[in-house]
């Protein structure tokens, strides 16, 4: 048996050639996050980012939406993740949802948001950690934390801003109103918007365009453009001329420039 055929709780995983398809499963939460969630989502990246097999990850929502943040009955309750008074619910955090953001962060493949429905609350930030966001017109986000007398306890202050700057984040996160839709891709919540019924398949799409190029050099230039957005340009450049150097001397570039002088097109092979 694979690593991707066990069963993971509240996530359903499905391999499609290079692609990795991650499904947040537990839609009669309209798939809040869980322990159990976090648990299985990291284990299963970080497998994969180490599986040259896959070379994109897909992630998505089973049922209408693709994630309602935190789950608010357990938040009134104080069970679950909103157990215990308040240094206890810091370590929760700590050892718990913000291991996430850690470890999307630390990804070196590229990872690829579908977001039909809602993506509330620590929802949207997860969206916004991954690398693209596609979605239609029924995608819905909202930096809603206010709105409950909280903050963005997952890190979505850090990943908002650097997705669609720091005034309309400011906005969203004051106000805590949706944005859905069109306007959602004209703020660039959405790197790409399509027909509600064509989601699924144009995802697929562009999936296969990112695994279909040359898998080191898409790692290594997602790595330097998080590294770029963070650090220095002297910093940057040592990076990128030692990526450079790595990358030139791999077989796929040789592949790439014989494929460039016969007019083909490259195959791949991640070496």
């Amino acid at each position: 048996m694979s690593f991707y055929s066990q069963n993971f709780t509240h996530l359903k995983v499905q391999v499609k050639s290079h692609q990795l398809w991650v499904t947040l499963n537990n839609p009669e939460q309209s798939n809040a996050i869980t322990y159990e969630m976090t648990d299985s989502l990291i284990s299963v990246l970080k497998y994969a980012d180490f599986d040259p097999n896959i070379r994109v990850i897909v992630l998505c929502g089973e049922g209408k939406n693709f994630c309602a943040g935190g789950d608010v009955k357990a938040m009134a309750d104080k069970t679950g993740m909103f157990e215990g008074e308040s240094n206890e619910l810091r370590m929760r955090y700590i050892h718990g949802i913000q291991q996430i953001p850690k470890c999307i962060e630390d990804l070196s493949t590229p990872i690829v948001a579908m977001v039909h429905g809602a993506a509330i609350g620590a929802g949207c930030d997860l969206a916004m950690m991954c690398d693209l966001r596609t979605g239609c017109s029924t995608s819905k986000f909202g930096e809603t934390f206010v709105k409950l007398g909280l903050v963005p306890g997952d890190g979505g202050s850090f990943f908002l801003q650097r997705v669609i700057g720091f005034s309309k984040a400011m906005q969203m996160s004051l106000t805590g109103d949706l944005v859905g839709g069109e306007e959602a891709y004209s703020w660039g919540l959405l790197n790409y918007y399509f027909d509600d019924v064509h989601l699924m398949q144009e995802t697929e799409k562009l999936a296969e365009k990112i695994a279909n190029n040359a898998p080191v050099a898409v790692q290594m230039t997602k790595k330097t453009m998080k590294l770029a957005y963070l650090n220095d340009l002297h910093s940057v450049l040592d990076m990128a001329a030692a990526y450079q150097g790595i990358t030139q001397r791999t077989a796929d570039h040789f592949e790439a420039l014989q494929a460039m002088r016969n007019k083909a097109i490259a195959k791949f092979q991640g070496k």
